[in-house]
């Protein structure tokens, strides 16, 4: 029996990092399988606990450089906040250094001999490696030590190489070059520049992925802190977690319900015996439903008239906000099958780029000879620096992020990654009648239903004919299936604008035509909230749920719609094809970066007679700016 969790991750910077954690996890005896993302900062882990423990994987972890968060009193927001607070801390130290270095090497301010403002750029970056630029260097350690690279190797190799070629040159550059005619310099400035860019890019980077995030943390914000529990005669306000199954809570308007229960006692201004609750954060209904004894009442939600008391019945991560949020981070953390490609790029890019580099330096050094050697060198080292493979790991994870979060928010609870991209492929749509279409009217005597005319018994749910009339217009074939009559079926199918329909449908019939439709080469998505769809549900290419039908329709959906209100649907689908273009655009941009800015740092234009290269303080530059864009470029998902 396997248990799968969220583990937060610290200490990741780019792709290659994800992959690493991934691969030590899935190395490890017990784990099933573990995904890693990114944007995230989170790693998804299927794992057997009688074989492997979460302490173990932290061990595990530890020894490549990274951190799990697997201690229950230990707050993975607190410990991010913490190193954004120390990250920004260094970046502010690092430009001061900088902006040092680079007036003494640009003769702003002259100290004296060329010998002392040398040494004092020395000094000053050697200061900005050790304190700023610390991270780096133990992280390339403890990689190199796993036969391992990132991010954080590149950087490291291009610093060290240039401080310690400019040590080299400021203690012997004259009696070793200058005694042969060969012109020499100093490097502080790129060496420094390069760790001040970085840190400014993580730094913007950190921030922008913050925003991604965000739904998740709209989610979180709807839990309370504090309930008010009753004791005999008395009634005490206690933190969240003190609480306990069958606790009687109370619960009074404007305050949140604490947990999952079931109403005891209730009363209002309107109605002696029952206070009105808006669920609207949870189902989407605009309309507060009425809760009298016996009615369940959910974590998260308002009483917007009267006040009640419950007995807790759910509590913790048992309560259906937090497995809605559970659900929410799951899909986050899950990889589409886009990013697989990615990730097996990731693990090959940073030694790859690590023999281009060298295969620059002996290029130019072959040409030029000795005469050449510091230009060799800075070649090497700015195709170091700008081939950072951060950008090609945020393009996919950053969009799935704010696409799925996105459509948390319009009580869309979307799966994982593969549902959300599935989605844009679907050309055609099985729905079920009764509940999914249509409600019936509870404020009927069912024996004599039948006697009644049609629109007296199942009424429509909201804006049910805009969504077929707007799928339809995307392109989409919608069939319905119903176990009612032929003539309850056309009118229905009529009102709801959907040309295809099946009456006196058995659920076999369902799914066989889901298999129809997929023999002529059909996308298909069924949506349903009975057990009698959950055949048609497995069958389909997407299954979707109603939020409020069974809960086998809902384990077997992997989209769910927690609201009445059909428009939700076309909006899930355009979202996906929204989220999966922004993929695609940022993989692209990623990927035409490195192509394009590799040979530029390598100095390829000069073999065409163009005097344009990118130095190393500039591919620094380049490098944090790519990333960046990668993440803002996500975040215009939220506008749309």
């Amino acid at each position: 029996m396997t248990t799968k969790k969220n583990i937060p991750v610290v200490g990741m910077a780019c792709a290659s990092c994800a992959a690493n954690v991934e691969r030590c996890l899935n190395g490890l005896d017990g784990v099933e399988q573990a995904s890693v993302n990114l944007a995230a900062r989170s790693a998804l882990v299927d794992y057997d606990p009688d074989k492997v423990t979460p302490a173990q994987m932290k061990k595990a972890v530890n020894g490549i450089g990274y951190d799990l968060v697997v201690e229950p009193g230990r707050s993975a927001e607190t410990i991010q906040r913490r190193a954004y607070s120390l990250l920004r801390r260094h970046a502010a130290l690092s430009w001061i250094l900088a902006v040092a270095v680079m007036a003494i090497s640009m003769g702003w301010i002259n100290l004296g001999s060329k010998a002392v403002n040398l040494q004092t750029s020395m000094l000053l970056a050697l200061a900005n490696l050790l304190i700023c630029g610390r991270q780096f260097y133990s992280t390339a350690w403890k990689q190199l030590k796993h036969g391992s690279a990132n991010m954080d190797t590149l950087v490291a190799l291009s610093t060290v190489i240039s401080f310690l070629f400019s040590v080299f040159n400021t203690f012997w550059g004259d009696a070793v070059w200058t005694s042969k005619g060969i012109e020499w310099g100093t490097y502080y400035d790129a060496s420094v520049m390069i760790i001040t860019f970085v840190l400014t890019g993580r730094l913007l980077e950190e921030k922008a992925k913050d925003g991604t995030a965000s739904s998740i943390r709209q989610l979180m914000g709807m839990a309370p802190k504090t309930a008010h529990i009753v004791d005999g005669n008395r009634i005490e306000e206690v933190p969240i977690s003190t609480i306990e199954v069958g606790d009687i809570l109370e619960v009074r308007p404007g305050e949140k319900v604490p947990v999952d229960g079931e109403v005891i006692s209730a009363e209002s201004f309107m109605t002696p015996d029952a206070a009105y609750v808006d669920e609207s954060m949870i189902t989407g209904e605009p309309n507060p439903a009425e809760k009298k004894k016996g009615a369940k009442v959910l974590a998260g939600t308002i009483p917007s008239q009267g006040k009640f008391r419950m007995r807790a019945r759910q509590i913790g991560e048992h309560t259906a906000l937090a497995q809605i949020i559970r659900m929410v981070q799951e899909a986050q953390g899950s990889k589409a099958p886009v990013q697989r490609i990615v990730d097996k790029a990731a693990m090959v890019f940073v030694p790859v780029v690590a023999g281009l580099a060298l295969i620059t330096f002996i290029l130019w050094w072959a040409i030029g000879g000795n005469d050449a050697l510091p230009h060799a060198l800075l070649s090497a080292v700015a195709v170091l620096v700008i081939a950072c493979p951060c950008a090609m790991g945020l393009a996919t994870p950053t969009a799935l992020m704010v696409g799925i979060g996105k459509a948390a928010q319009d009580k869309i609870l979307i799966k994982d990654a593969t549902a959300l991209e599935s989605l844009r492929k679907v050309n055609a749509l099985v729905a079920d009648k009764t509940g999914t279409l249509t409600l019936p009217n509870r404020n009927i005597d069912f024996t004599k239903s039948d006697s009644l005319p049609l629109e007296e018994r199942e009424s429509l749910k909201p804006h049910a004919h805009e969504a077929m009339e707007d799928l339809q217009k995307e392109g989409i074939e919608v069939y319905m299936m119903s176990g009612d009559k032929e003539e309850a079926a056309r009118y229905w199918a009529q009102k709801a604008g959907i040309q295809h329909y099946k009456s006196k449908v058995m659920p076999q019939d369902k799914e066989n035509l889901v298999k129809q439709l997929q023999s002529e080469h059909k996308t298909v998505a069924m949506i349903g909230d009975g057990i009698n769809d959950t055949q048609a549900l497995a069958q389909a290419d997407v299954s979707i749920a109603i939020g409020k039908g069974t809960d086998v329709a809902m384990d077997v959906a992997q989209v769910t719609l927690m609201s009445d209100d059909l428009s939700v649907l076309p909006k899930a689908i355009k979202l996906s094809r929204s989220t999966v273009r922004m993929i695609w655009e940022n993989l692209f941009w990623a990927f035409i970066y490195n192509l394009v800015c590799i040979p530029l740092a390598a100095g390829l234009p000069y073999a065409f007679g163009v005097d344009f290269q990118i130095t190393p303080i500039w591919a620094s530059a380049l490098m944090a700016f790519s990333s960046v864009s990668v993440v803002l470029n996500s975040l215009r998902l939220k506008l749309k």
